[in-house]
């Protein structure tokens, strides 16, 4: 498995970049383009990256394909799909975004986000956005999440059996699935659990951390890995048992300092469950 985090630094430059990367310590990378590069310039960032042993985990398409206004959503599909052509063109392990939400903030909860018509309206809006770009070196992934689908490892498999297309694969964020007293308390064994029914189909995984404070109703806030409660050693053991080049991506972090200690932290859970970054 491969680490990797943003970086601070100017990454306009495949040389830059990889030197930015090397400076950290890092082998797997957010894709430092937008879908307006050239192919030349996509293809001499993936060339820089290859000859570095760098991989590409990640190409977000954040957006809200499930709206219900009608212009919000054709936009947000007519995205997913530049991205997703990026990330085919980037060879990047993924193109991820959230499957969106039926209300006004496009990543927040809503009563309509859990009924049947959001399960299909999903379904359909991956469909649209793979067969628009047929990737081959690449695939369209959903974040887990805790107020939309996928909400669990057993609502994932559902949404893969039914979107029904080889391009489509799993995208990983534990901490987000972290969403009651007794997930939190039981993160190890959700976290096997998602392993074991979604192992095969998992292309990248983010890196975060969780805290449940005593304050009536329940309160879960994200923090950095270290600070909080996530089973890393279970985390990281089952990582070690996929494909050698899955990405275990840092984000959501406020500076570089805070990315440094995340990433010492579970460098130092790896070495102590004898695991290897590449």
């Amino acid at each position: 498995m491969r680490l990797g985090a943003p970086l601070y630094a100017d990454c306009s430059d495949p040389e830059r970049w990889i030197a930015a990367l090397r400076d950290k310590g890092y082998t797997a990378a957010y894709c430092p383009l937008d879908n307006k590069a050239s192919d030349a310039e996509v293809q001499r960032c993936v060339e820089a990256a290859r000859k570095a042993d760098v991989i590409i985990g990640e190409v977000g398409a954040w957006s809200n394909p499930v709206s219900p206004d009608h212009a919000v959503r054709t936009k947000a599909l007519e995205f997913c799909q530049a991205q997703l052509d990026l990330a085919d063109r980037a060879a990047a392990r993924c193109c991820v975004n959230i499957a969106g939400s039926r209300g006004e903030q496009w990543d927040g909860p809503h009563p309509g986000n859990f009924t049947q018509d959001a399960f299909d309206l999903i379904v359909e809006s991956v469909r649209a956005i793979i067969d628009a770009v047929k990737p081959t070196r690449t695939c369209y992934t959903l974040e887990t999440m805790p107020w939309m689908y996928p909400d669990s490892p057993d609502s994932y498999l559902r949404l893969i059996q039914a979107v029904d297309r080889p391009q489509f694969a799993a995208h990983l964020d534990p901490t987000n699935l972290v969403c009651s007293p007794q997930r939190y308390y039981g993160n190890g064994a959700l976290i096997r659990e998602c392993f074991d029914k979604l192992g095969a189909h998992i292309r990248s995984c983010h890196a975060k951390d969780i805290t449940l404070s005593s304050k009536l109703m329940t309160h879960l806030d994200e923090v950095r890995p270290g600070l909080g409660a996530l089973d890393y050693p279970v985390y990281l053991r089952e990582l070690s048992r996929l494909d050698k080049d899955v990405t275990l991506m840092l984000e959501h972090l406020p500076t570089e300092q805070e990315y440094d200690l995340a990433a010492a932290h579970i460098r130092s859970v790896a070495s102590e469950q004898a695991v290897t970054f590449a």
